[in-house]
């Protein structure tokens, strides 16, 4: 059974995007050069996307005619700063233009400047591995930083944590999680250059500004807490850390890992999936949040990410009740959550194919057309009402721990 409570006063309720995930033809990057060279392992390149560079104002008005009052969207460093140095001012206009939209429509524009994607000048030059990588991402900032002037929220880069793991793995696309990293050097570079860009928001004295940190949801194995926390340092909470001093952190959570002896410890075969092949897990928001708070300190939260890859909307319905109840409890615990935002709004590419569907907004891939789907009427109508929903607990989610932590129990034993 599910009731609802009222939501907090002033909450974003809104969905996410990517700049690379929906554009279409970002070929400055050094994703697009990886996606399209002779061997690679990607399968499918992203090519036109969802072509949203041309039709975003048809995106935003869909997600605000639904009720929803939030945006989250990223500009492209690759089209702003074509080659090093050169700054094009047509697309500074451009997404200009998206933060007009935004307003025009009644929509809070969330926008991040970082989201995984980076001019191929400088992934040649190394990525976060090039030595002035911080001074490039500064100048980045300051030059974004012109089109900024009433935007109150932004993001300086997403999942920084998923991008060093796949740095140190030689993972050049997103293929999930627990990656095989991490790297202590290019976590400390990457928060170097978050650092930076938030001394240069700081400085335009009305953005509150935070990055995005992936949050897995680590759960031990009984007896393996030590382990747990070993693994999960360099793969989250040392992002979480540099949170410490920022205006809010972003809070991204899909799924759990359960940690044995020797790291990740996988699910039985029976386990429900998600197209991704992650467990379904909705309980994993507001346990994210709550490890959120407990590291950071008590830093405001976003909720800039949450979903399911399904192409059961109903079935995505389903989990969002369940991550919004989650939600809700860990704000009953103290947890200052300032909104949350559904990725993704749109059926998008999500490096390396367009299977994985997680949109409120099915896409035609060949004429682009928009179909609205109900989970996205579904989310406004929660939005309008200003209510959380309120769901049971699933007695099936202790049933997966206790299936997939009995076999290292066993083996143990033996």
């Amino acid at each position: 059974m599910t009731h609802t409570t009222p939501a907090p006063r002033d909450f974003l309720w809104g969905a996410a995007t990517a700049g690379h995930q929906i554009e279409g033809g970002n070929t400055n990057t050094g994703h697009w050069l990886l996606e399209n060279a002779p061997d690679t392992h990607v399968q499918e390149p992203s090519g036109d996307a969802c072509d949203s560079y041309h039709r975003y104002g048809e995106d935003m008005r869909l997600l605000a005619d639904a009720g929803l009052n939030a945006y989250r969207f990223s500009l492209e460093w690759a089209r702003i700063e074509p080659a090093k140095g050169q700054v094009s001012r047509a697309q500074l206009d451009h997404y200009r233009r998206m933060i007009d939209t935004c307003r025009e429509l009644g929509v809070e524009p969330v926008v991040t400047l970082h989201h995984f994607t980076v001019p191929l000048w400088q992934y040649q030059e190394g990525g976060w591995y090039a030595p002035d990588a911080v001074d490039r991402f500064r100048f980045f900032t300051e030059t974004a930083a012109q089109i900024l002037d009433d935007v109150s929220w932004v993001v300086t880069i997403n999942e920084p944590n998923m991008m060093v793991n796949q740095s140190e793995a030689k993972i050049d696309t997103e293929v999930g999680v627990n990656f095989p990293g991490p790297s202590p050097h290019a976590s400390q570079v990457i928060a170097a250059a978050h650092h930076a860009s938030m001394d240069v928001l700081r400085g335009l004295g009305h953005v509150k500004a935070g990055w995005t940190v992936a949050n897995q949801v680590y759960q031990a194995v009984p007896g393996y807490e030590r382990e747990r926390d070993e693994w999960g340092y360099w793969r989250e909470d040392f992002f979480l850390e540099q949170s410490r001093n920022d205006d809010f952190v972003g809070v991204q959570s899909y799924l759990r890992t359960i940690v044995g002896p020797d790291g990740p410890v996988p699910f039985p075969d029976d386990v429900e999936r998600t197209l991704t092949g992650w467990e379904y897990y909705p309980e994993a928001l507001g346990h994210a949040l709550r490890h959120t708070r407990d590291v950071t300190g008590g830093v405001p939260m976003i909720v800039t990410e949450n979903g399911m890859a399904t192409q059961d909307d109903a079935r995505r319905i389903d989990y969002t009740t369940g991550a919004l109840s989650g939600m809700a409890s860990a704000i009953d615990d103290g947890c200052d959550v300032r909104g949350y935002l559904h990725w993704s709004l749109l059926d998008n590419y999500e490096w390396g194919s367009f299977r994985p569907t997680f949109g409120l907004i099915a896409v035609d891939r060949e004429t682009f057309v928009r179909t609205p789907k109900p989970s996205l009427a579904w989310l406004g109508d929660l939005a309008q009402r200003g209510v959380l929903p309120r769901a049971e607990a699933r007695p099936e989610a202790e049933a997966v721990f206790e299936a997939t932590v009995a076999p290292v129990a066993a083996a143990v034993a033996s």
